[in-house]
């Protein structure tokens, strides 16, 4: 059901969040206009086909393209709501880049009109909201009568069409008004509870949420290594303490990746001048975890080229930052291969999940397996699971694949 005087809605970036967005409200009937600034992605959306991967996206874009309700561009139109999801990445020195926010809202300047609603879906700095109203202020708007609102996208890749409906939305405004309005407009089309705040506790909710599983995370990721130090087996020690009915240890892996755990909590570590100091820990612990890593496999790669007398072909078993999808944004598992081909160690850089990568010729899964001598298990994806790897080979593991296979078998 469409909220009431809303008819168009213009979506500003169509990457892992705007382009789901986009679809899923064009096909609950808005007409939307999508924006991005890559024409090649604007062409292929046209098309009514997708540049990324995530299950189900295909069937709502070209569902939405086909309609008519979706239509694609690299400049704005004039709409009733604004959505911007762009990146906010951070610059060097871990501080906060939110220009692509306020190049996006610059870009807005000559379609927004009073009575419009603008939401940031970005995950951002407390405070970026507000800015974003003083940039159009900046270029000539009058802003008085135009809500700003902030609603943080909160949900996982490889599940994002069924958590952009089902997942609880948190919407904060910058006066009551846009909170409510803001609110309203999310209650079309989302089936979990929206809740109201100010959009300076909305923004700070993203990034506790995230800093919250970087630190937990960072328990795993540290039990880890003690383990490795102590000769324990990690994955039996956390089912263990798991048993108790207080404790639920997170699972180890390679570091953390993706646009939101890996760096979120940054935002927080800026912004507190040297408050925030289990944060910043957690998200060191995290990094080093990466580069504990990387010795780890060059060390057995080393260990196999004094006994070979040749040098080891090193098998890195997915670059994504997590399983069954394409994304490698801050991807842990990229940066380990990126690292050991740069230090000249013989790599078969393996994906299933994208085809092309401008620095590796990508091998094949299965190949792969075949003709490495280390296999090192970066990524659980599912085609891993049913790999049989020959007794001969060593194999390095950073992920709990044993769970997949279980889960799978079932």
């Amino acid at each position: 059901m469409k909220v009431m005087n809303i008819e168009k809605i213009c979506v500003i970036g169509l990457g892992y969040i705007g382009l789901p967005t986009a679809s899923l409200l064009a096909n609950r009937g808005f007409k939307v206009f999508g924006v991005d600034i890559v024409q090649e992605t604007v062409d292929i959306i046209n098309q009514g086909k997708i540049h990324i991967v995530e299950p189900d996206l295909d069937t709502f874009v070209q569902s939405a393209v086909n309609s008519g309700n979706l239509i694609a561009s690299t400049v704005a139109s004039e709409a009733d709501i604004f959505i911007v999801a762009v990146p906010t990445p951070f610059k060097d020195g871990f501080v906060p880049n939110i220009d692509y926010i306020v190049s996006a809202t610059r870009g807005l300047a000559p379609f927004v009109k009073p009575g419009n609603i603008v939401i940031l879906e970005s995950t951002s700095p407390v405070g970026t909201t507000d800015i974003m109203e003083q940039t159009l202020k900046d270029e000539g708007v009058d802003t008085s009568a135009i809500h700003f609102a902030h609603c943080p996208e909160r949900v996982l890749p490889g599940k994002i069409m069924h958590e952009l409906v089902h997942n609880d939305r948190i919407v904060g405004g910058t006066t009551e008004e846009a909170t409510r309005q803001t609110a309203d407009f999310y209650r079309s089309f989302v089936i979990g509870e929206v809740l109201e705040t100010d959009a300076r506790t909305a923004e700070m909710a993203k990034l506790t949420e995230n800093s919250f599983r970087d630190v937990n995370i960072a328990f795993a990721n540290e039990l880890s290594m003690l383990s490795g130090k102590f000769g324990i087996d990690v994955w039996e020690l956390i089912d263990l303490a798991n048993r108790h009915p207080r404790v639920n240890i997170l699972q180890p892996g390679c570091g953390v990746g993706g646009h939101c755990i890996a760096v979120d909590p940054w935002f927080i570590v800026d912004a507190a001048k040297g408050d925030a100091k289990l944060i910043r820990q957690a998200r060191e612990v995290n990094d080093y975890k990466t580069e504990w890593a990387i010795e780890k496999i060059k060390n057995a790669a080393l260990a196999f080229e004094n006994k070979h007398g040749r040098k080891a072909r090193v098998a890195c078993m997915g670059l994504a930052f997590k399983p069954d999808i394409d994304d490698l944004r801050e991807s842990p598992a990229l940066y380990i291969t990126q690292r050991l081909s740069s230090e000249s160690f013989d790599v078969l850089a393996v994906e299933p999940n994208i085809e092309t990568h401008p620095e590796f010729n990508m091998v094949d899964y299965k190949e792969a397996a075949k003709i490495a001598d280390i296999i090192v298990y970066l990524v659980s994806h599912k085609e891993f699971l049913d790999l049989e790897i020959d007794d001969s080979k060593e194999v390095i593991s950073f992920c709990k694949l044993e769970d997949r296979r279980k889960e799978k078998r079932k």
